[in-house]
């Protein structure tokens, strides 16, 4: 399973080399998150409607190994957006990936942007 969160890195905007369409801005839910997949990588994505902001990060929680960021709440603390593993309550910054509990490894992030009405995330590979 350990080979499985080291298929996951995150890409800063300056190494993007691919935009992958994801899927339509509609098909994620306002304050929520949704699932997808690029080659072998599940991918949650999120719209932070009350921020005005889109995130994108790895799906695998690294507390038990489980593809569900994406179901987990969203939310903010001291103005950091942050994702919840909705199985174990840790959580984490959907800006950095950042571990907020301190007691896990940092997850891997993802530029996103959305052009007419399409979302894209940015894989440098």
């Amino acid at each position: 399973m350990e080979t499985l969160f080291h298929q996951y890195a995150p890409v800063a905007l300056d190494k993007v080399t691919v935009w992958f369409k994801a899927c339509h801005e509609q098909d994620i839910p306002e304050n929520g998150g949704a699932c997808i997949k690029y080659k072998d990588k599940q991918i949650a994505v999120y719209h932070f409607k009350r921020k005005q902001k889109w995130y994108a990060c790895q799906n695998l929680c690294p507390h038990k190994m489980e593809m569900v960021l994406s179901r987990g709440m969203i939310g903010d603390s001291e103005g950091i957006a942050k994702v919840a593993c909705p199985m174990h309550k840790k959580t984490f910054s959907l800006e950095t990936g950042e571990n907020l509990n301190g007691d896990l490894p940092s997850i891997a992030t993802f530029p996103i942007k959305v052009e007419n009405g399409f979302v894209y995330i940015g894989f440098s590979e």
